[in-house]
């Protein structure tokens, strides 16, 4: 699909972004263009080391906030498909700093939507996070915004040929700044400091959000939001698995913290269907005929009042499981 096209990603020195880069370089070789945009020319300059121009000459870097409107446009000239994974995400610096936090998440999603509309983009996917379901901090709420601002932008996109989507998935395993390099970190001082000891978490491994974002980019119709069927764990157990026999600290909920994290509502229920290896919430008033949508994916509704949280979940990670995937995604050397 993406090969002789140009792609940006905003946000594309993170952990996702990088992700996404190896993917579509193996995947696409004959993409005409990849554009790396975001803000910090230090994480640019190391990500210009591991991919250089005389091996990936179809590579740009492009430095630009999301809050500047008229610079999303200048980096989007010739582009056919955004990626749109630039945020300010963690919670507890989100809820110290709301309106950074709102300026980045609400109005950058909203610049990006106005730039994509301003060029020839044709196809724009956005990242949620289960932090915007039913969200009881401002990290969370900012999502929800932005998530409702790329549903909506299809209903004012005119005659424009482009098809806005978001995929919303939970914790992206060995991230930065997520909590397995925190833990495993945290286990030299002898103790793993741990939030609550009923706290569940989605997992995802990076590779299966990245192939999940070039799914909607290929896939999506027009105002679905993506979300994959993925295994829970304990947070106690993650604190067992990297870190055996050492003592675990309760120190409490950090401000914005929920104890467990939900995907889908049992109010998004009744727009539900499940695709297989994803579930997709549509938007109550689609541009498509639904049954045309159903016959394509051979997809089917939810149950009303179906809900997708991580406490509830039937997919559970064992210690074991956690220790592979650290293993397999992160560290080969990895020996708890």
């Amino acid at each position: 699909m993406l090969n002789n096209s140009s792609v940006l990603i905003t946000g594309g020195t993170g952990s996702l972004g990088k992700a996404l880069t190896r993917t579509i370089f193996s995947k696409y070789p004959g993409i005409k263009r990849l554009v790396i945009y975001s803000r910090d020319e230090q994480k640019q300059f190391v990500m210009d080391q591991e991919f250089p121009f005389e091996k990936y000459p179809q590579i740009r870097f492009f430095i630009g906030d999301v809050r500047d409107r008229e610079r999303l446009v200048r980096a989007m000239s010739g582009i056919d498909y955004v990626i749109h994974a630039a945020a300010m995400k963690h919670v507890h610096i989100a809820e110290y700093n709301p309106s950074e936090c709102v300026k980045t998440n609400v109005g950058g999603a909203q610049n990006v939507i106005d730039a994509c509309l301003m060029t020839e983009v044709k196809g724009v996917v956005a990242l949620s996070t289960d932090k915007a379901c039913a969200p009881i901090n401002l990290y969370g709420a900012t999502k929800l915004t932005s998530d409702k601002l790329f549903v909506a932008a299809n209903r004012i996109k005119g005659t424009k040929d482009i098809r806005f989507s978001v995929v919303r998935y939970g914790n992206v395993m060995a991230s930065n700044g997520s909590v397995i390099p925190f833990f495993m970190e945290k286990k030299k001082q002898g103790w793993i400091p741990i939030t609550d000891p009923q706290m569940t978490r989605f997992n995802i491994p990076i590779q299966e959000g990245v192939e999940m974002v070039l799914y909607a980019l290929e896939q999506a119709w027009g105002g679905e939001i993506f979300v994959p069927k993925i295994p829970s764990y304990r947070i106690t157990d993650l604190a067992e698995a990297v870190a055996p026999g050492c003592e675990q600290r309760t120190v409490g909920i950090r401000p914005g913290e929920k104890l467990h994290e939900e995907m889908i509502t049992a109010s998004d229920s009744y727009y539900t269907y499940d695709l297989g290896p994803y579930y997709v919430i549509l938007p109550q008033r689609p541009l498509f005929k639904i049954d045309d949508f159903l016959g394509q994916f051979k997809a089917k509704k939810v149950p009303p009042g179906f809900h997708y949280s991580s406490d509830q979940n039937s997919d559970w990670e064992s210690i074991e499981s956690i220790r592979h995937k650290i293993r397999q995604y992160l560290d080969p050397e990895f020996n708890s």
